[in-house]
């Protein structure tokens, strides 16, 4: 393993619009689910032709994409499942990995495409060397840790597998509060399985107590006045911790998200990019930026952020006990569709108004402060401003700071007041 290799950035594409951001805001590689299979059942997903398409954008800039089919299989899903992995196969340009959980999808999947390179799921319970080698004697040639796992014990299983097999790690995002993914309380309270894609995220609710002889009555157990969250963890974000990552011998840093809208992707992924770059440019370099890396991966919709497991079992520090909102310090606007000069055009996510100053986010890390000084409606009427979401509206912006002009497939947010 060489430690002075930079480690993969890989982002979650939860459709065509997060691809894009990833894209575009540095990602090295993209994760993406299908129409079945995928444990993001209600992202947006990708349909067979969609898939295809992306692939071949991501790969004309570099970009890897691997297709995750990490469900716990059922009897009735393994002869379709077969058809998918064959589908995947015959693809013009086919994706670089498929991320795999279940063995006996393992086996359909060479079976049906033998040219596939697997990935082992985190929901495959990957904590310990031995696993890892198991995996490999398989035919796999990346495991993807369990998110339980301390950097000691990933630094253990790199020293006791072959140089060849990747591990990949979670970096950022929602964390889970069971043991590798594999969660039963959504499908025993809802009927929707967490292992088939369907979870409903029982873990965010609002919990009471109740006495086996007493039924009905519901006693609370206050934590905060807003009541008690007992399984509510905390966001991962080891932005401040990297070079303990690479240390550890992880390959690809892995970021959580197929639910997340284009601003958090492009906020996590040029926030990560911009801290590996600067590592391995001067370690110094990256320890003077360490506060502009967690003031820009901030600038969208997150819980309190942790460091998970990676030092140890975080006890009580891991946990959220006073609610389960997000926090918000900026406002996804919408996505550049052109931009000529300062005049640009946009499908409108929120609303803002003429004479809001808004940024604009470049990527390489760069920020345009802007106001716009007009606004029309898809008629070409001029409006103070863009109350209806999913309208395409042109805007004539003043740039305020910074030296770039706005482009195609630039990120416009609008900043909370702190």
């Amino acid at each position: 393993m060489n430690r002075n290799k930079k480690p993969e950035l890989l982002l979650p594409a939860g459709g065509p619009d997060t691809l894009e951001a990833a894209l575009r805001y540095g990602a090295d590689a993209v994760y993406m689910g299908g129409e079945f299979f995928s444990l993001r059942a209600k992202a947006r997903n990708f349909s067979p032709e969609e898939m295809e398409n992306s692939i071949i954008r991501a790969h004309s800039q570099g970009v890897k994409v691997y297709v995750t089919a990490n469900i716990l299989a059922h009897n009735a899903d393994l002869k379709e499942a077969a058809e998918y992995f064959a589908e995947l196969g015959k693809m013009k340009e086919t994706p670089d990995a498929v991320l795999i959980a279940d063995p006996g999808m393992f086996d359909i999947c060479l079976e049906n495409w033998p040219e596939a390179v697997i990935h082992i799921s985190t929901q495959a319970n990957n904590t310990n060397y031995a696993t890892c080698n198991f995996w490999y004697r398989q035919g796999a040639r990346r495991i993807v840790v369990g998110r339980e796992l301390s950097l000691r014990e990933i630094a253990q299983i790199r020293e006791n597998i072959p140089d060849d097999m990747e591990i990949e790690a979670f970096v950022h995002g929602a964390m889970c509060i069971s043991y590798s993914g594999r969660c039963l309380l959504s499908a025993y309270m809802t009927g929707r399985d967490s292992n088939r894609g369907a979870c409903t995220h029982p873990c965010r609710w609002k919990y009471h107590v109740t006495e086996e002889t007493r039924p009905g009555e519901y006693m609370p157990v206050e934590e905060s006045e807003r009541g008690t969250f007992v399984f509510s963890s905390k966001d991962l974000c080891m932005i401040d911790h990297l070079p303990d990552m690479i240390n550890a011998g992880i390959d690809s840093l892995k970021v959580e998200g197929r639910m997340k809208n284009p601003l958090y992707v492009a906020s996590v992924a040029r926030s990560y990019r911009c801290a590996i770059d600067d590592y391995f440019e001067s370690p110094e370099k990256y320890e003077g930026r360490r506060d502009w890396y967690l003031d820009q991966i901030s600038m969208t919709t997150f819980r309190p952020y942790g460091t998970g497991f990676f030092y140890g079992n975080p006890g009580s520090e891991g946990q959220i006990y006073d609610g389960t909102s997000y926090e918000s310090k900026a406002v996804y606007l919408g996505t550049l569709e052109t931009a000529g000069g300062d005049t640009v055009t946009f499908l409108q996510k929120n609303k803002f108004s003429v004479g809001d100053e808004i940024e604009i986010m470049k990527p390489d890390g760069s920020n345009l402060k802007a106001v716009a000084v007009k606004m029309y409606d898809p008629d070409g009427n001029e409006t103070d401003s863009c109350p209806h979401a999913s309208v395409m509206v042109r805007a004539d912006l003043k740039i305020l700071e910074g030296d770039l002009h706005p482009e195609a497939g630039d990120i416009l947010r609008r900043c909370n007041e702190k």
